[in-house]
Formats: C-alpha cells, structure tokens, sequence
C-alpha cells in the first residue's frame, strides 16, 4: 500500500510536460476502457438472468443520460487512446521524432478533440 501512495503522489506532484501528461491519460483511458469492457461483459451475461434483468440493466447502462454522460468519456477514452499509442508506436519506429515529442503530443490532441467534439454532439443529441 505504500508504494502505491507514494505513485500516486509522484503522479500527483509532478509538473511534467506534454509527455507526462500523455503518460497519464494514456493509463487512465486504459482503465476506463478496461473498466467499460467489464461492465459490458457482466450485462451481456445478464441475459441468462432473463428479458427483464436485461432490459433494466440495457436502460441504466446504456440508455439513460447519466449512460450517454459516461458514453461521451469513453468516447474520448478510446479515441485518445488510440491515437495516442499510434504516436507511441510512431516514435517507436522512428526515435529521431523523439525530440519533437511536445509538437506531436499537441497534434495528436488537436486530432483527438476534432474528431470528439462531433462525436460528443451526436451521441449527446437525445439527451439534450
């Protein structure tokens, strides 16, 4: 328990650059896909529960708009995930872009919150 405290404040403390703010969000987007996938799993397997133990869980998890609220971060937890390990894999191949690590983190963001935004607006589209 310790040596996830002491994580959690270097974490917390540190006043890193684009890099470590990446990091970051990059573990966090991670579990929450983690996290999604679970809770997906655990209501397709309501099924054998019967119609109306699925049907409830269907409403709460997925249709309601505290669901579509939560839909929206999973929406910018995959897309920023992903682009974000395509930069990763990118500078894997290439270590030379290495130092251009702030330029491309900030394109990657740039990428990520156009694509999001008419994305949040379509799913958000009932709910609001």
């Amino acid at each position: 328990m310790g040596a996830l405290v002491e994580t959690l404040r270097y974490v917390i403390s540190y006043r890193g650059t684009e890099g470590h703010w990446a990091w970051l969000l990059h573990r966090l987007s991670g579990l929450g896909i983690a996290l999604f996938l679970s809770m997906h799993i655990i209501s397709i397997f309501s099924v054998g529960l019967g119609p109306r133990v699925y049907n409830f869980l269907h409403e709460v998890l997925y249709v309601s708009a505290p669901a579509k609220v939560l839909e929206v971060f999973l929406i910018f937890g995959v897309l920023f995930h992903a682009a974000n390990g395509m930069r990763i894999i990118v500078i894997d191949f290439f270590p030379g872009l290495g130092k251009y690590q702030r330029t491309i983190v900030r394109i990657e963001l740039l990428v990520v919150i156009l694509v999001f935004i008419p994305a949040a607006i379509i799913t958000l589209q009932g709910v609001l």
